[in-house]
């Protein structure tokens, strides 16, 4: 027979374990991790962007308007393009004509020779179509409530726990080609490497000086 010691001693490691089971979440099955990366992951793809412009002739140009939307495109292009721009105009005997004005306008505006691809379509859009794939950063869509979130006995994450987060991480990525892999360095300054490997041989500080303007010093207004 247990006296009083011994059975205070068992319900106190008792009420413990029981205490411990009520913290501790229930192995129900549940799939959704606390890790929101895990539970709405941010996929990166591409997708085609293209824009149509009217022209009528190489030596009237584009309307304003028109040639507003063309830089903004071009510039779009300079920021999160990827590859080649490509020119495609309708098919006729000014296909060459419209060709070589905007390749021209495109050289003019930074855009290399080499990633300037042109051809021709046929059919009833007569209008110049400017295009360039883009990649995109996306997640599945938020508003999953099929979890009662009153039931918390399982103390596990709902379904829509931490999409509205990955949602906009993925709006606010600058180039989303940066989730799948590094971006190439940039070439070497060869005229730079040659001084600083001049300067540590000669024994001479290889570090660029700095001016006035750059010191460090701490401002002695209230000194």
């Amino acid at each position: 027979m247990m006296n009083l010691k011994d059975s205070l001693r068992v319900a106190s490691v008792a009420a413990v374990l029981l205490a411990g089971s009520c913290a501790a979440p229930m192995n129900d099955g549940t799939t959704f991790s606390s890790d929101p990366a895990v539970n709405h992951p941010i996929t990166v793809a591409p997708h085609f962007t293209a824009l149509k412009l009217n022209f009528s002739a190489a030596d009237a140009g584009l309307l304003p308007d028109d040639a507003a939307r063309f830089e903004a495109f071009v510039a779009d292009y300079a920021s999160r393009g990827s590859g080649s721009i490509s020119i495609s105009a309708p098919q006729g005997s000014d296909a060459a004509a419209i060709i070589r004005y905007f390749g021209t306008r495109l050289f003019d505006m930074g855009v290399p020779r080499s990633r300037i691809l042109v051809g021709t379509h046929d059919g009833a859009d007569q209008r110049v179509e400017i295009g360039f794939i883009a990649y995109a950063a996306s997640t599945n869509p938020c508003g999953d409530w099929s979890k009662n979130l009153g039931d918390t006995a399982a103390n596990a994450p709902s379904p829509n726990f931490g999409c509205a987060v990955q949602t906009n991480i993925a709006a606010q990525i600058a180039d989303p080609r940066d989730l799948i892999g590094m971006r190439a360095a940039d070439p070497i300054d060869a005229n730079r490497r040659a001084a600083v490997i001049g300067n540590y041989e000669q024994g001479k500080i290889t570090s660029a000086e700095k001016s006035k303007d750059q010191s460090g010093a701490v401002a002695d207004v209230d000194k």
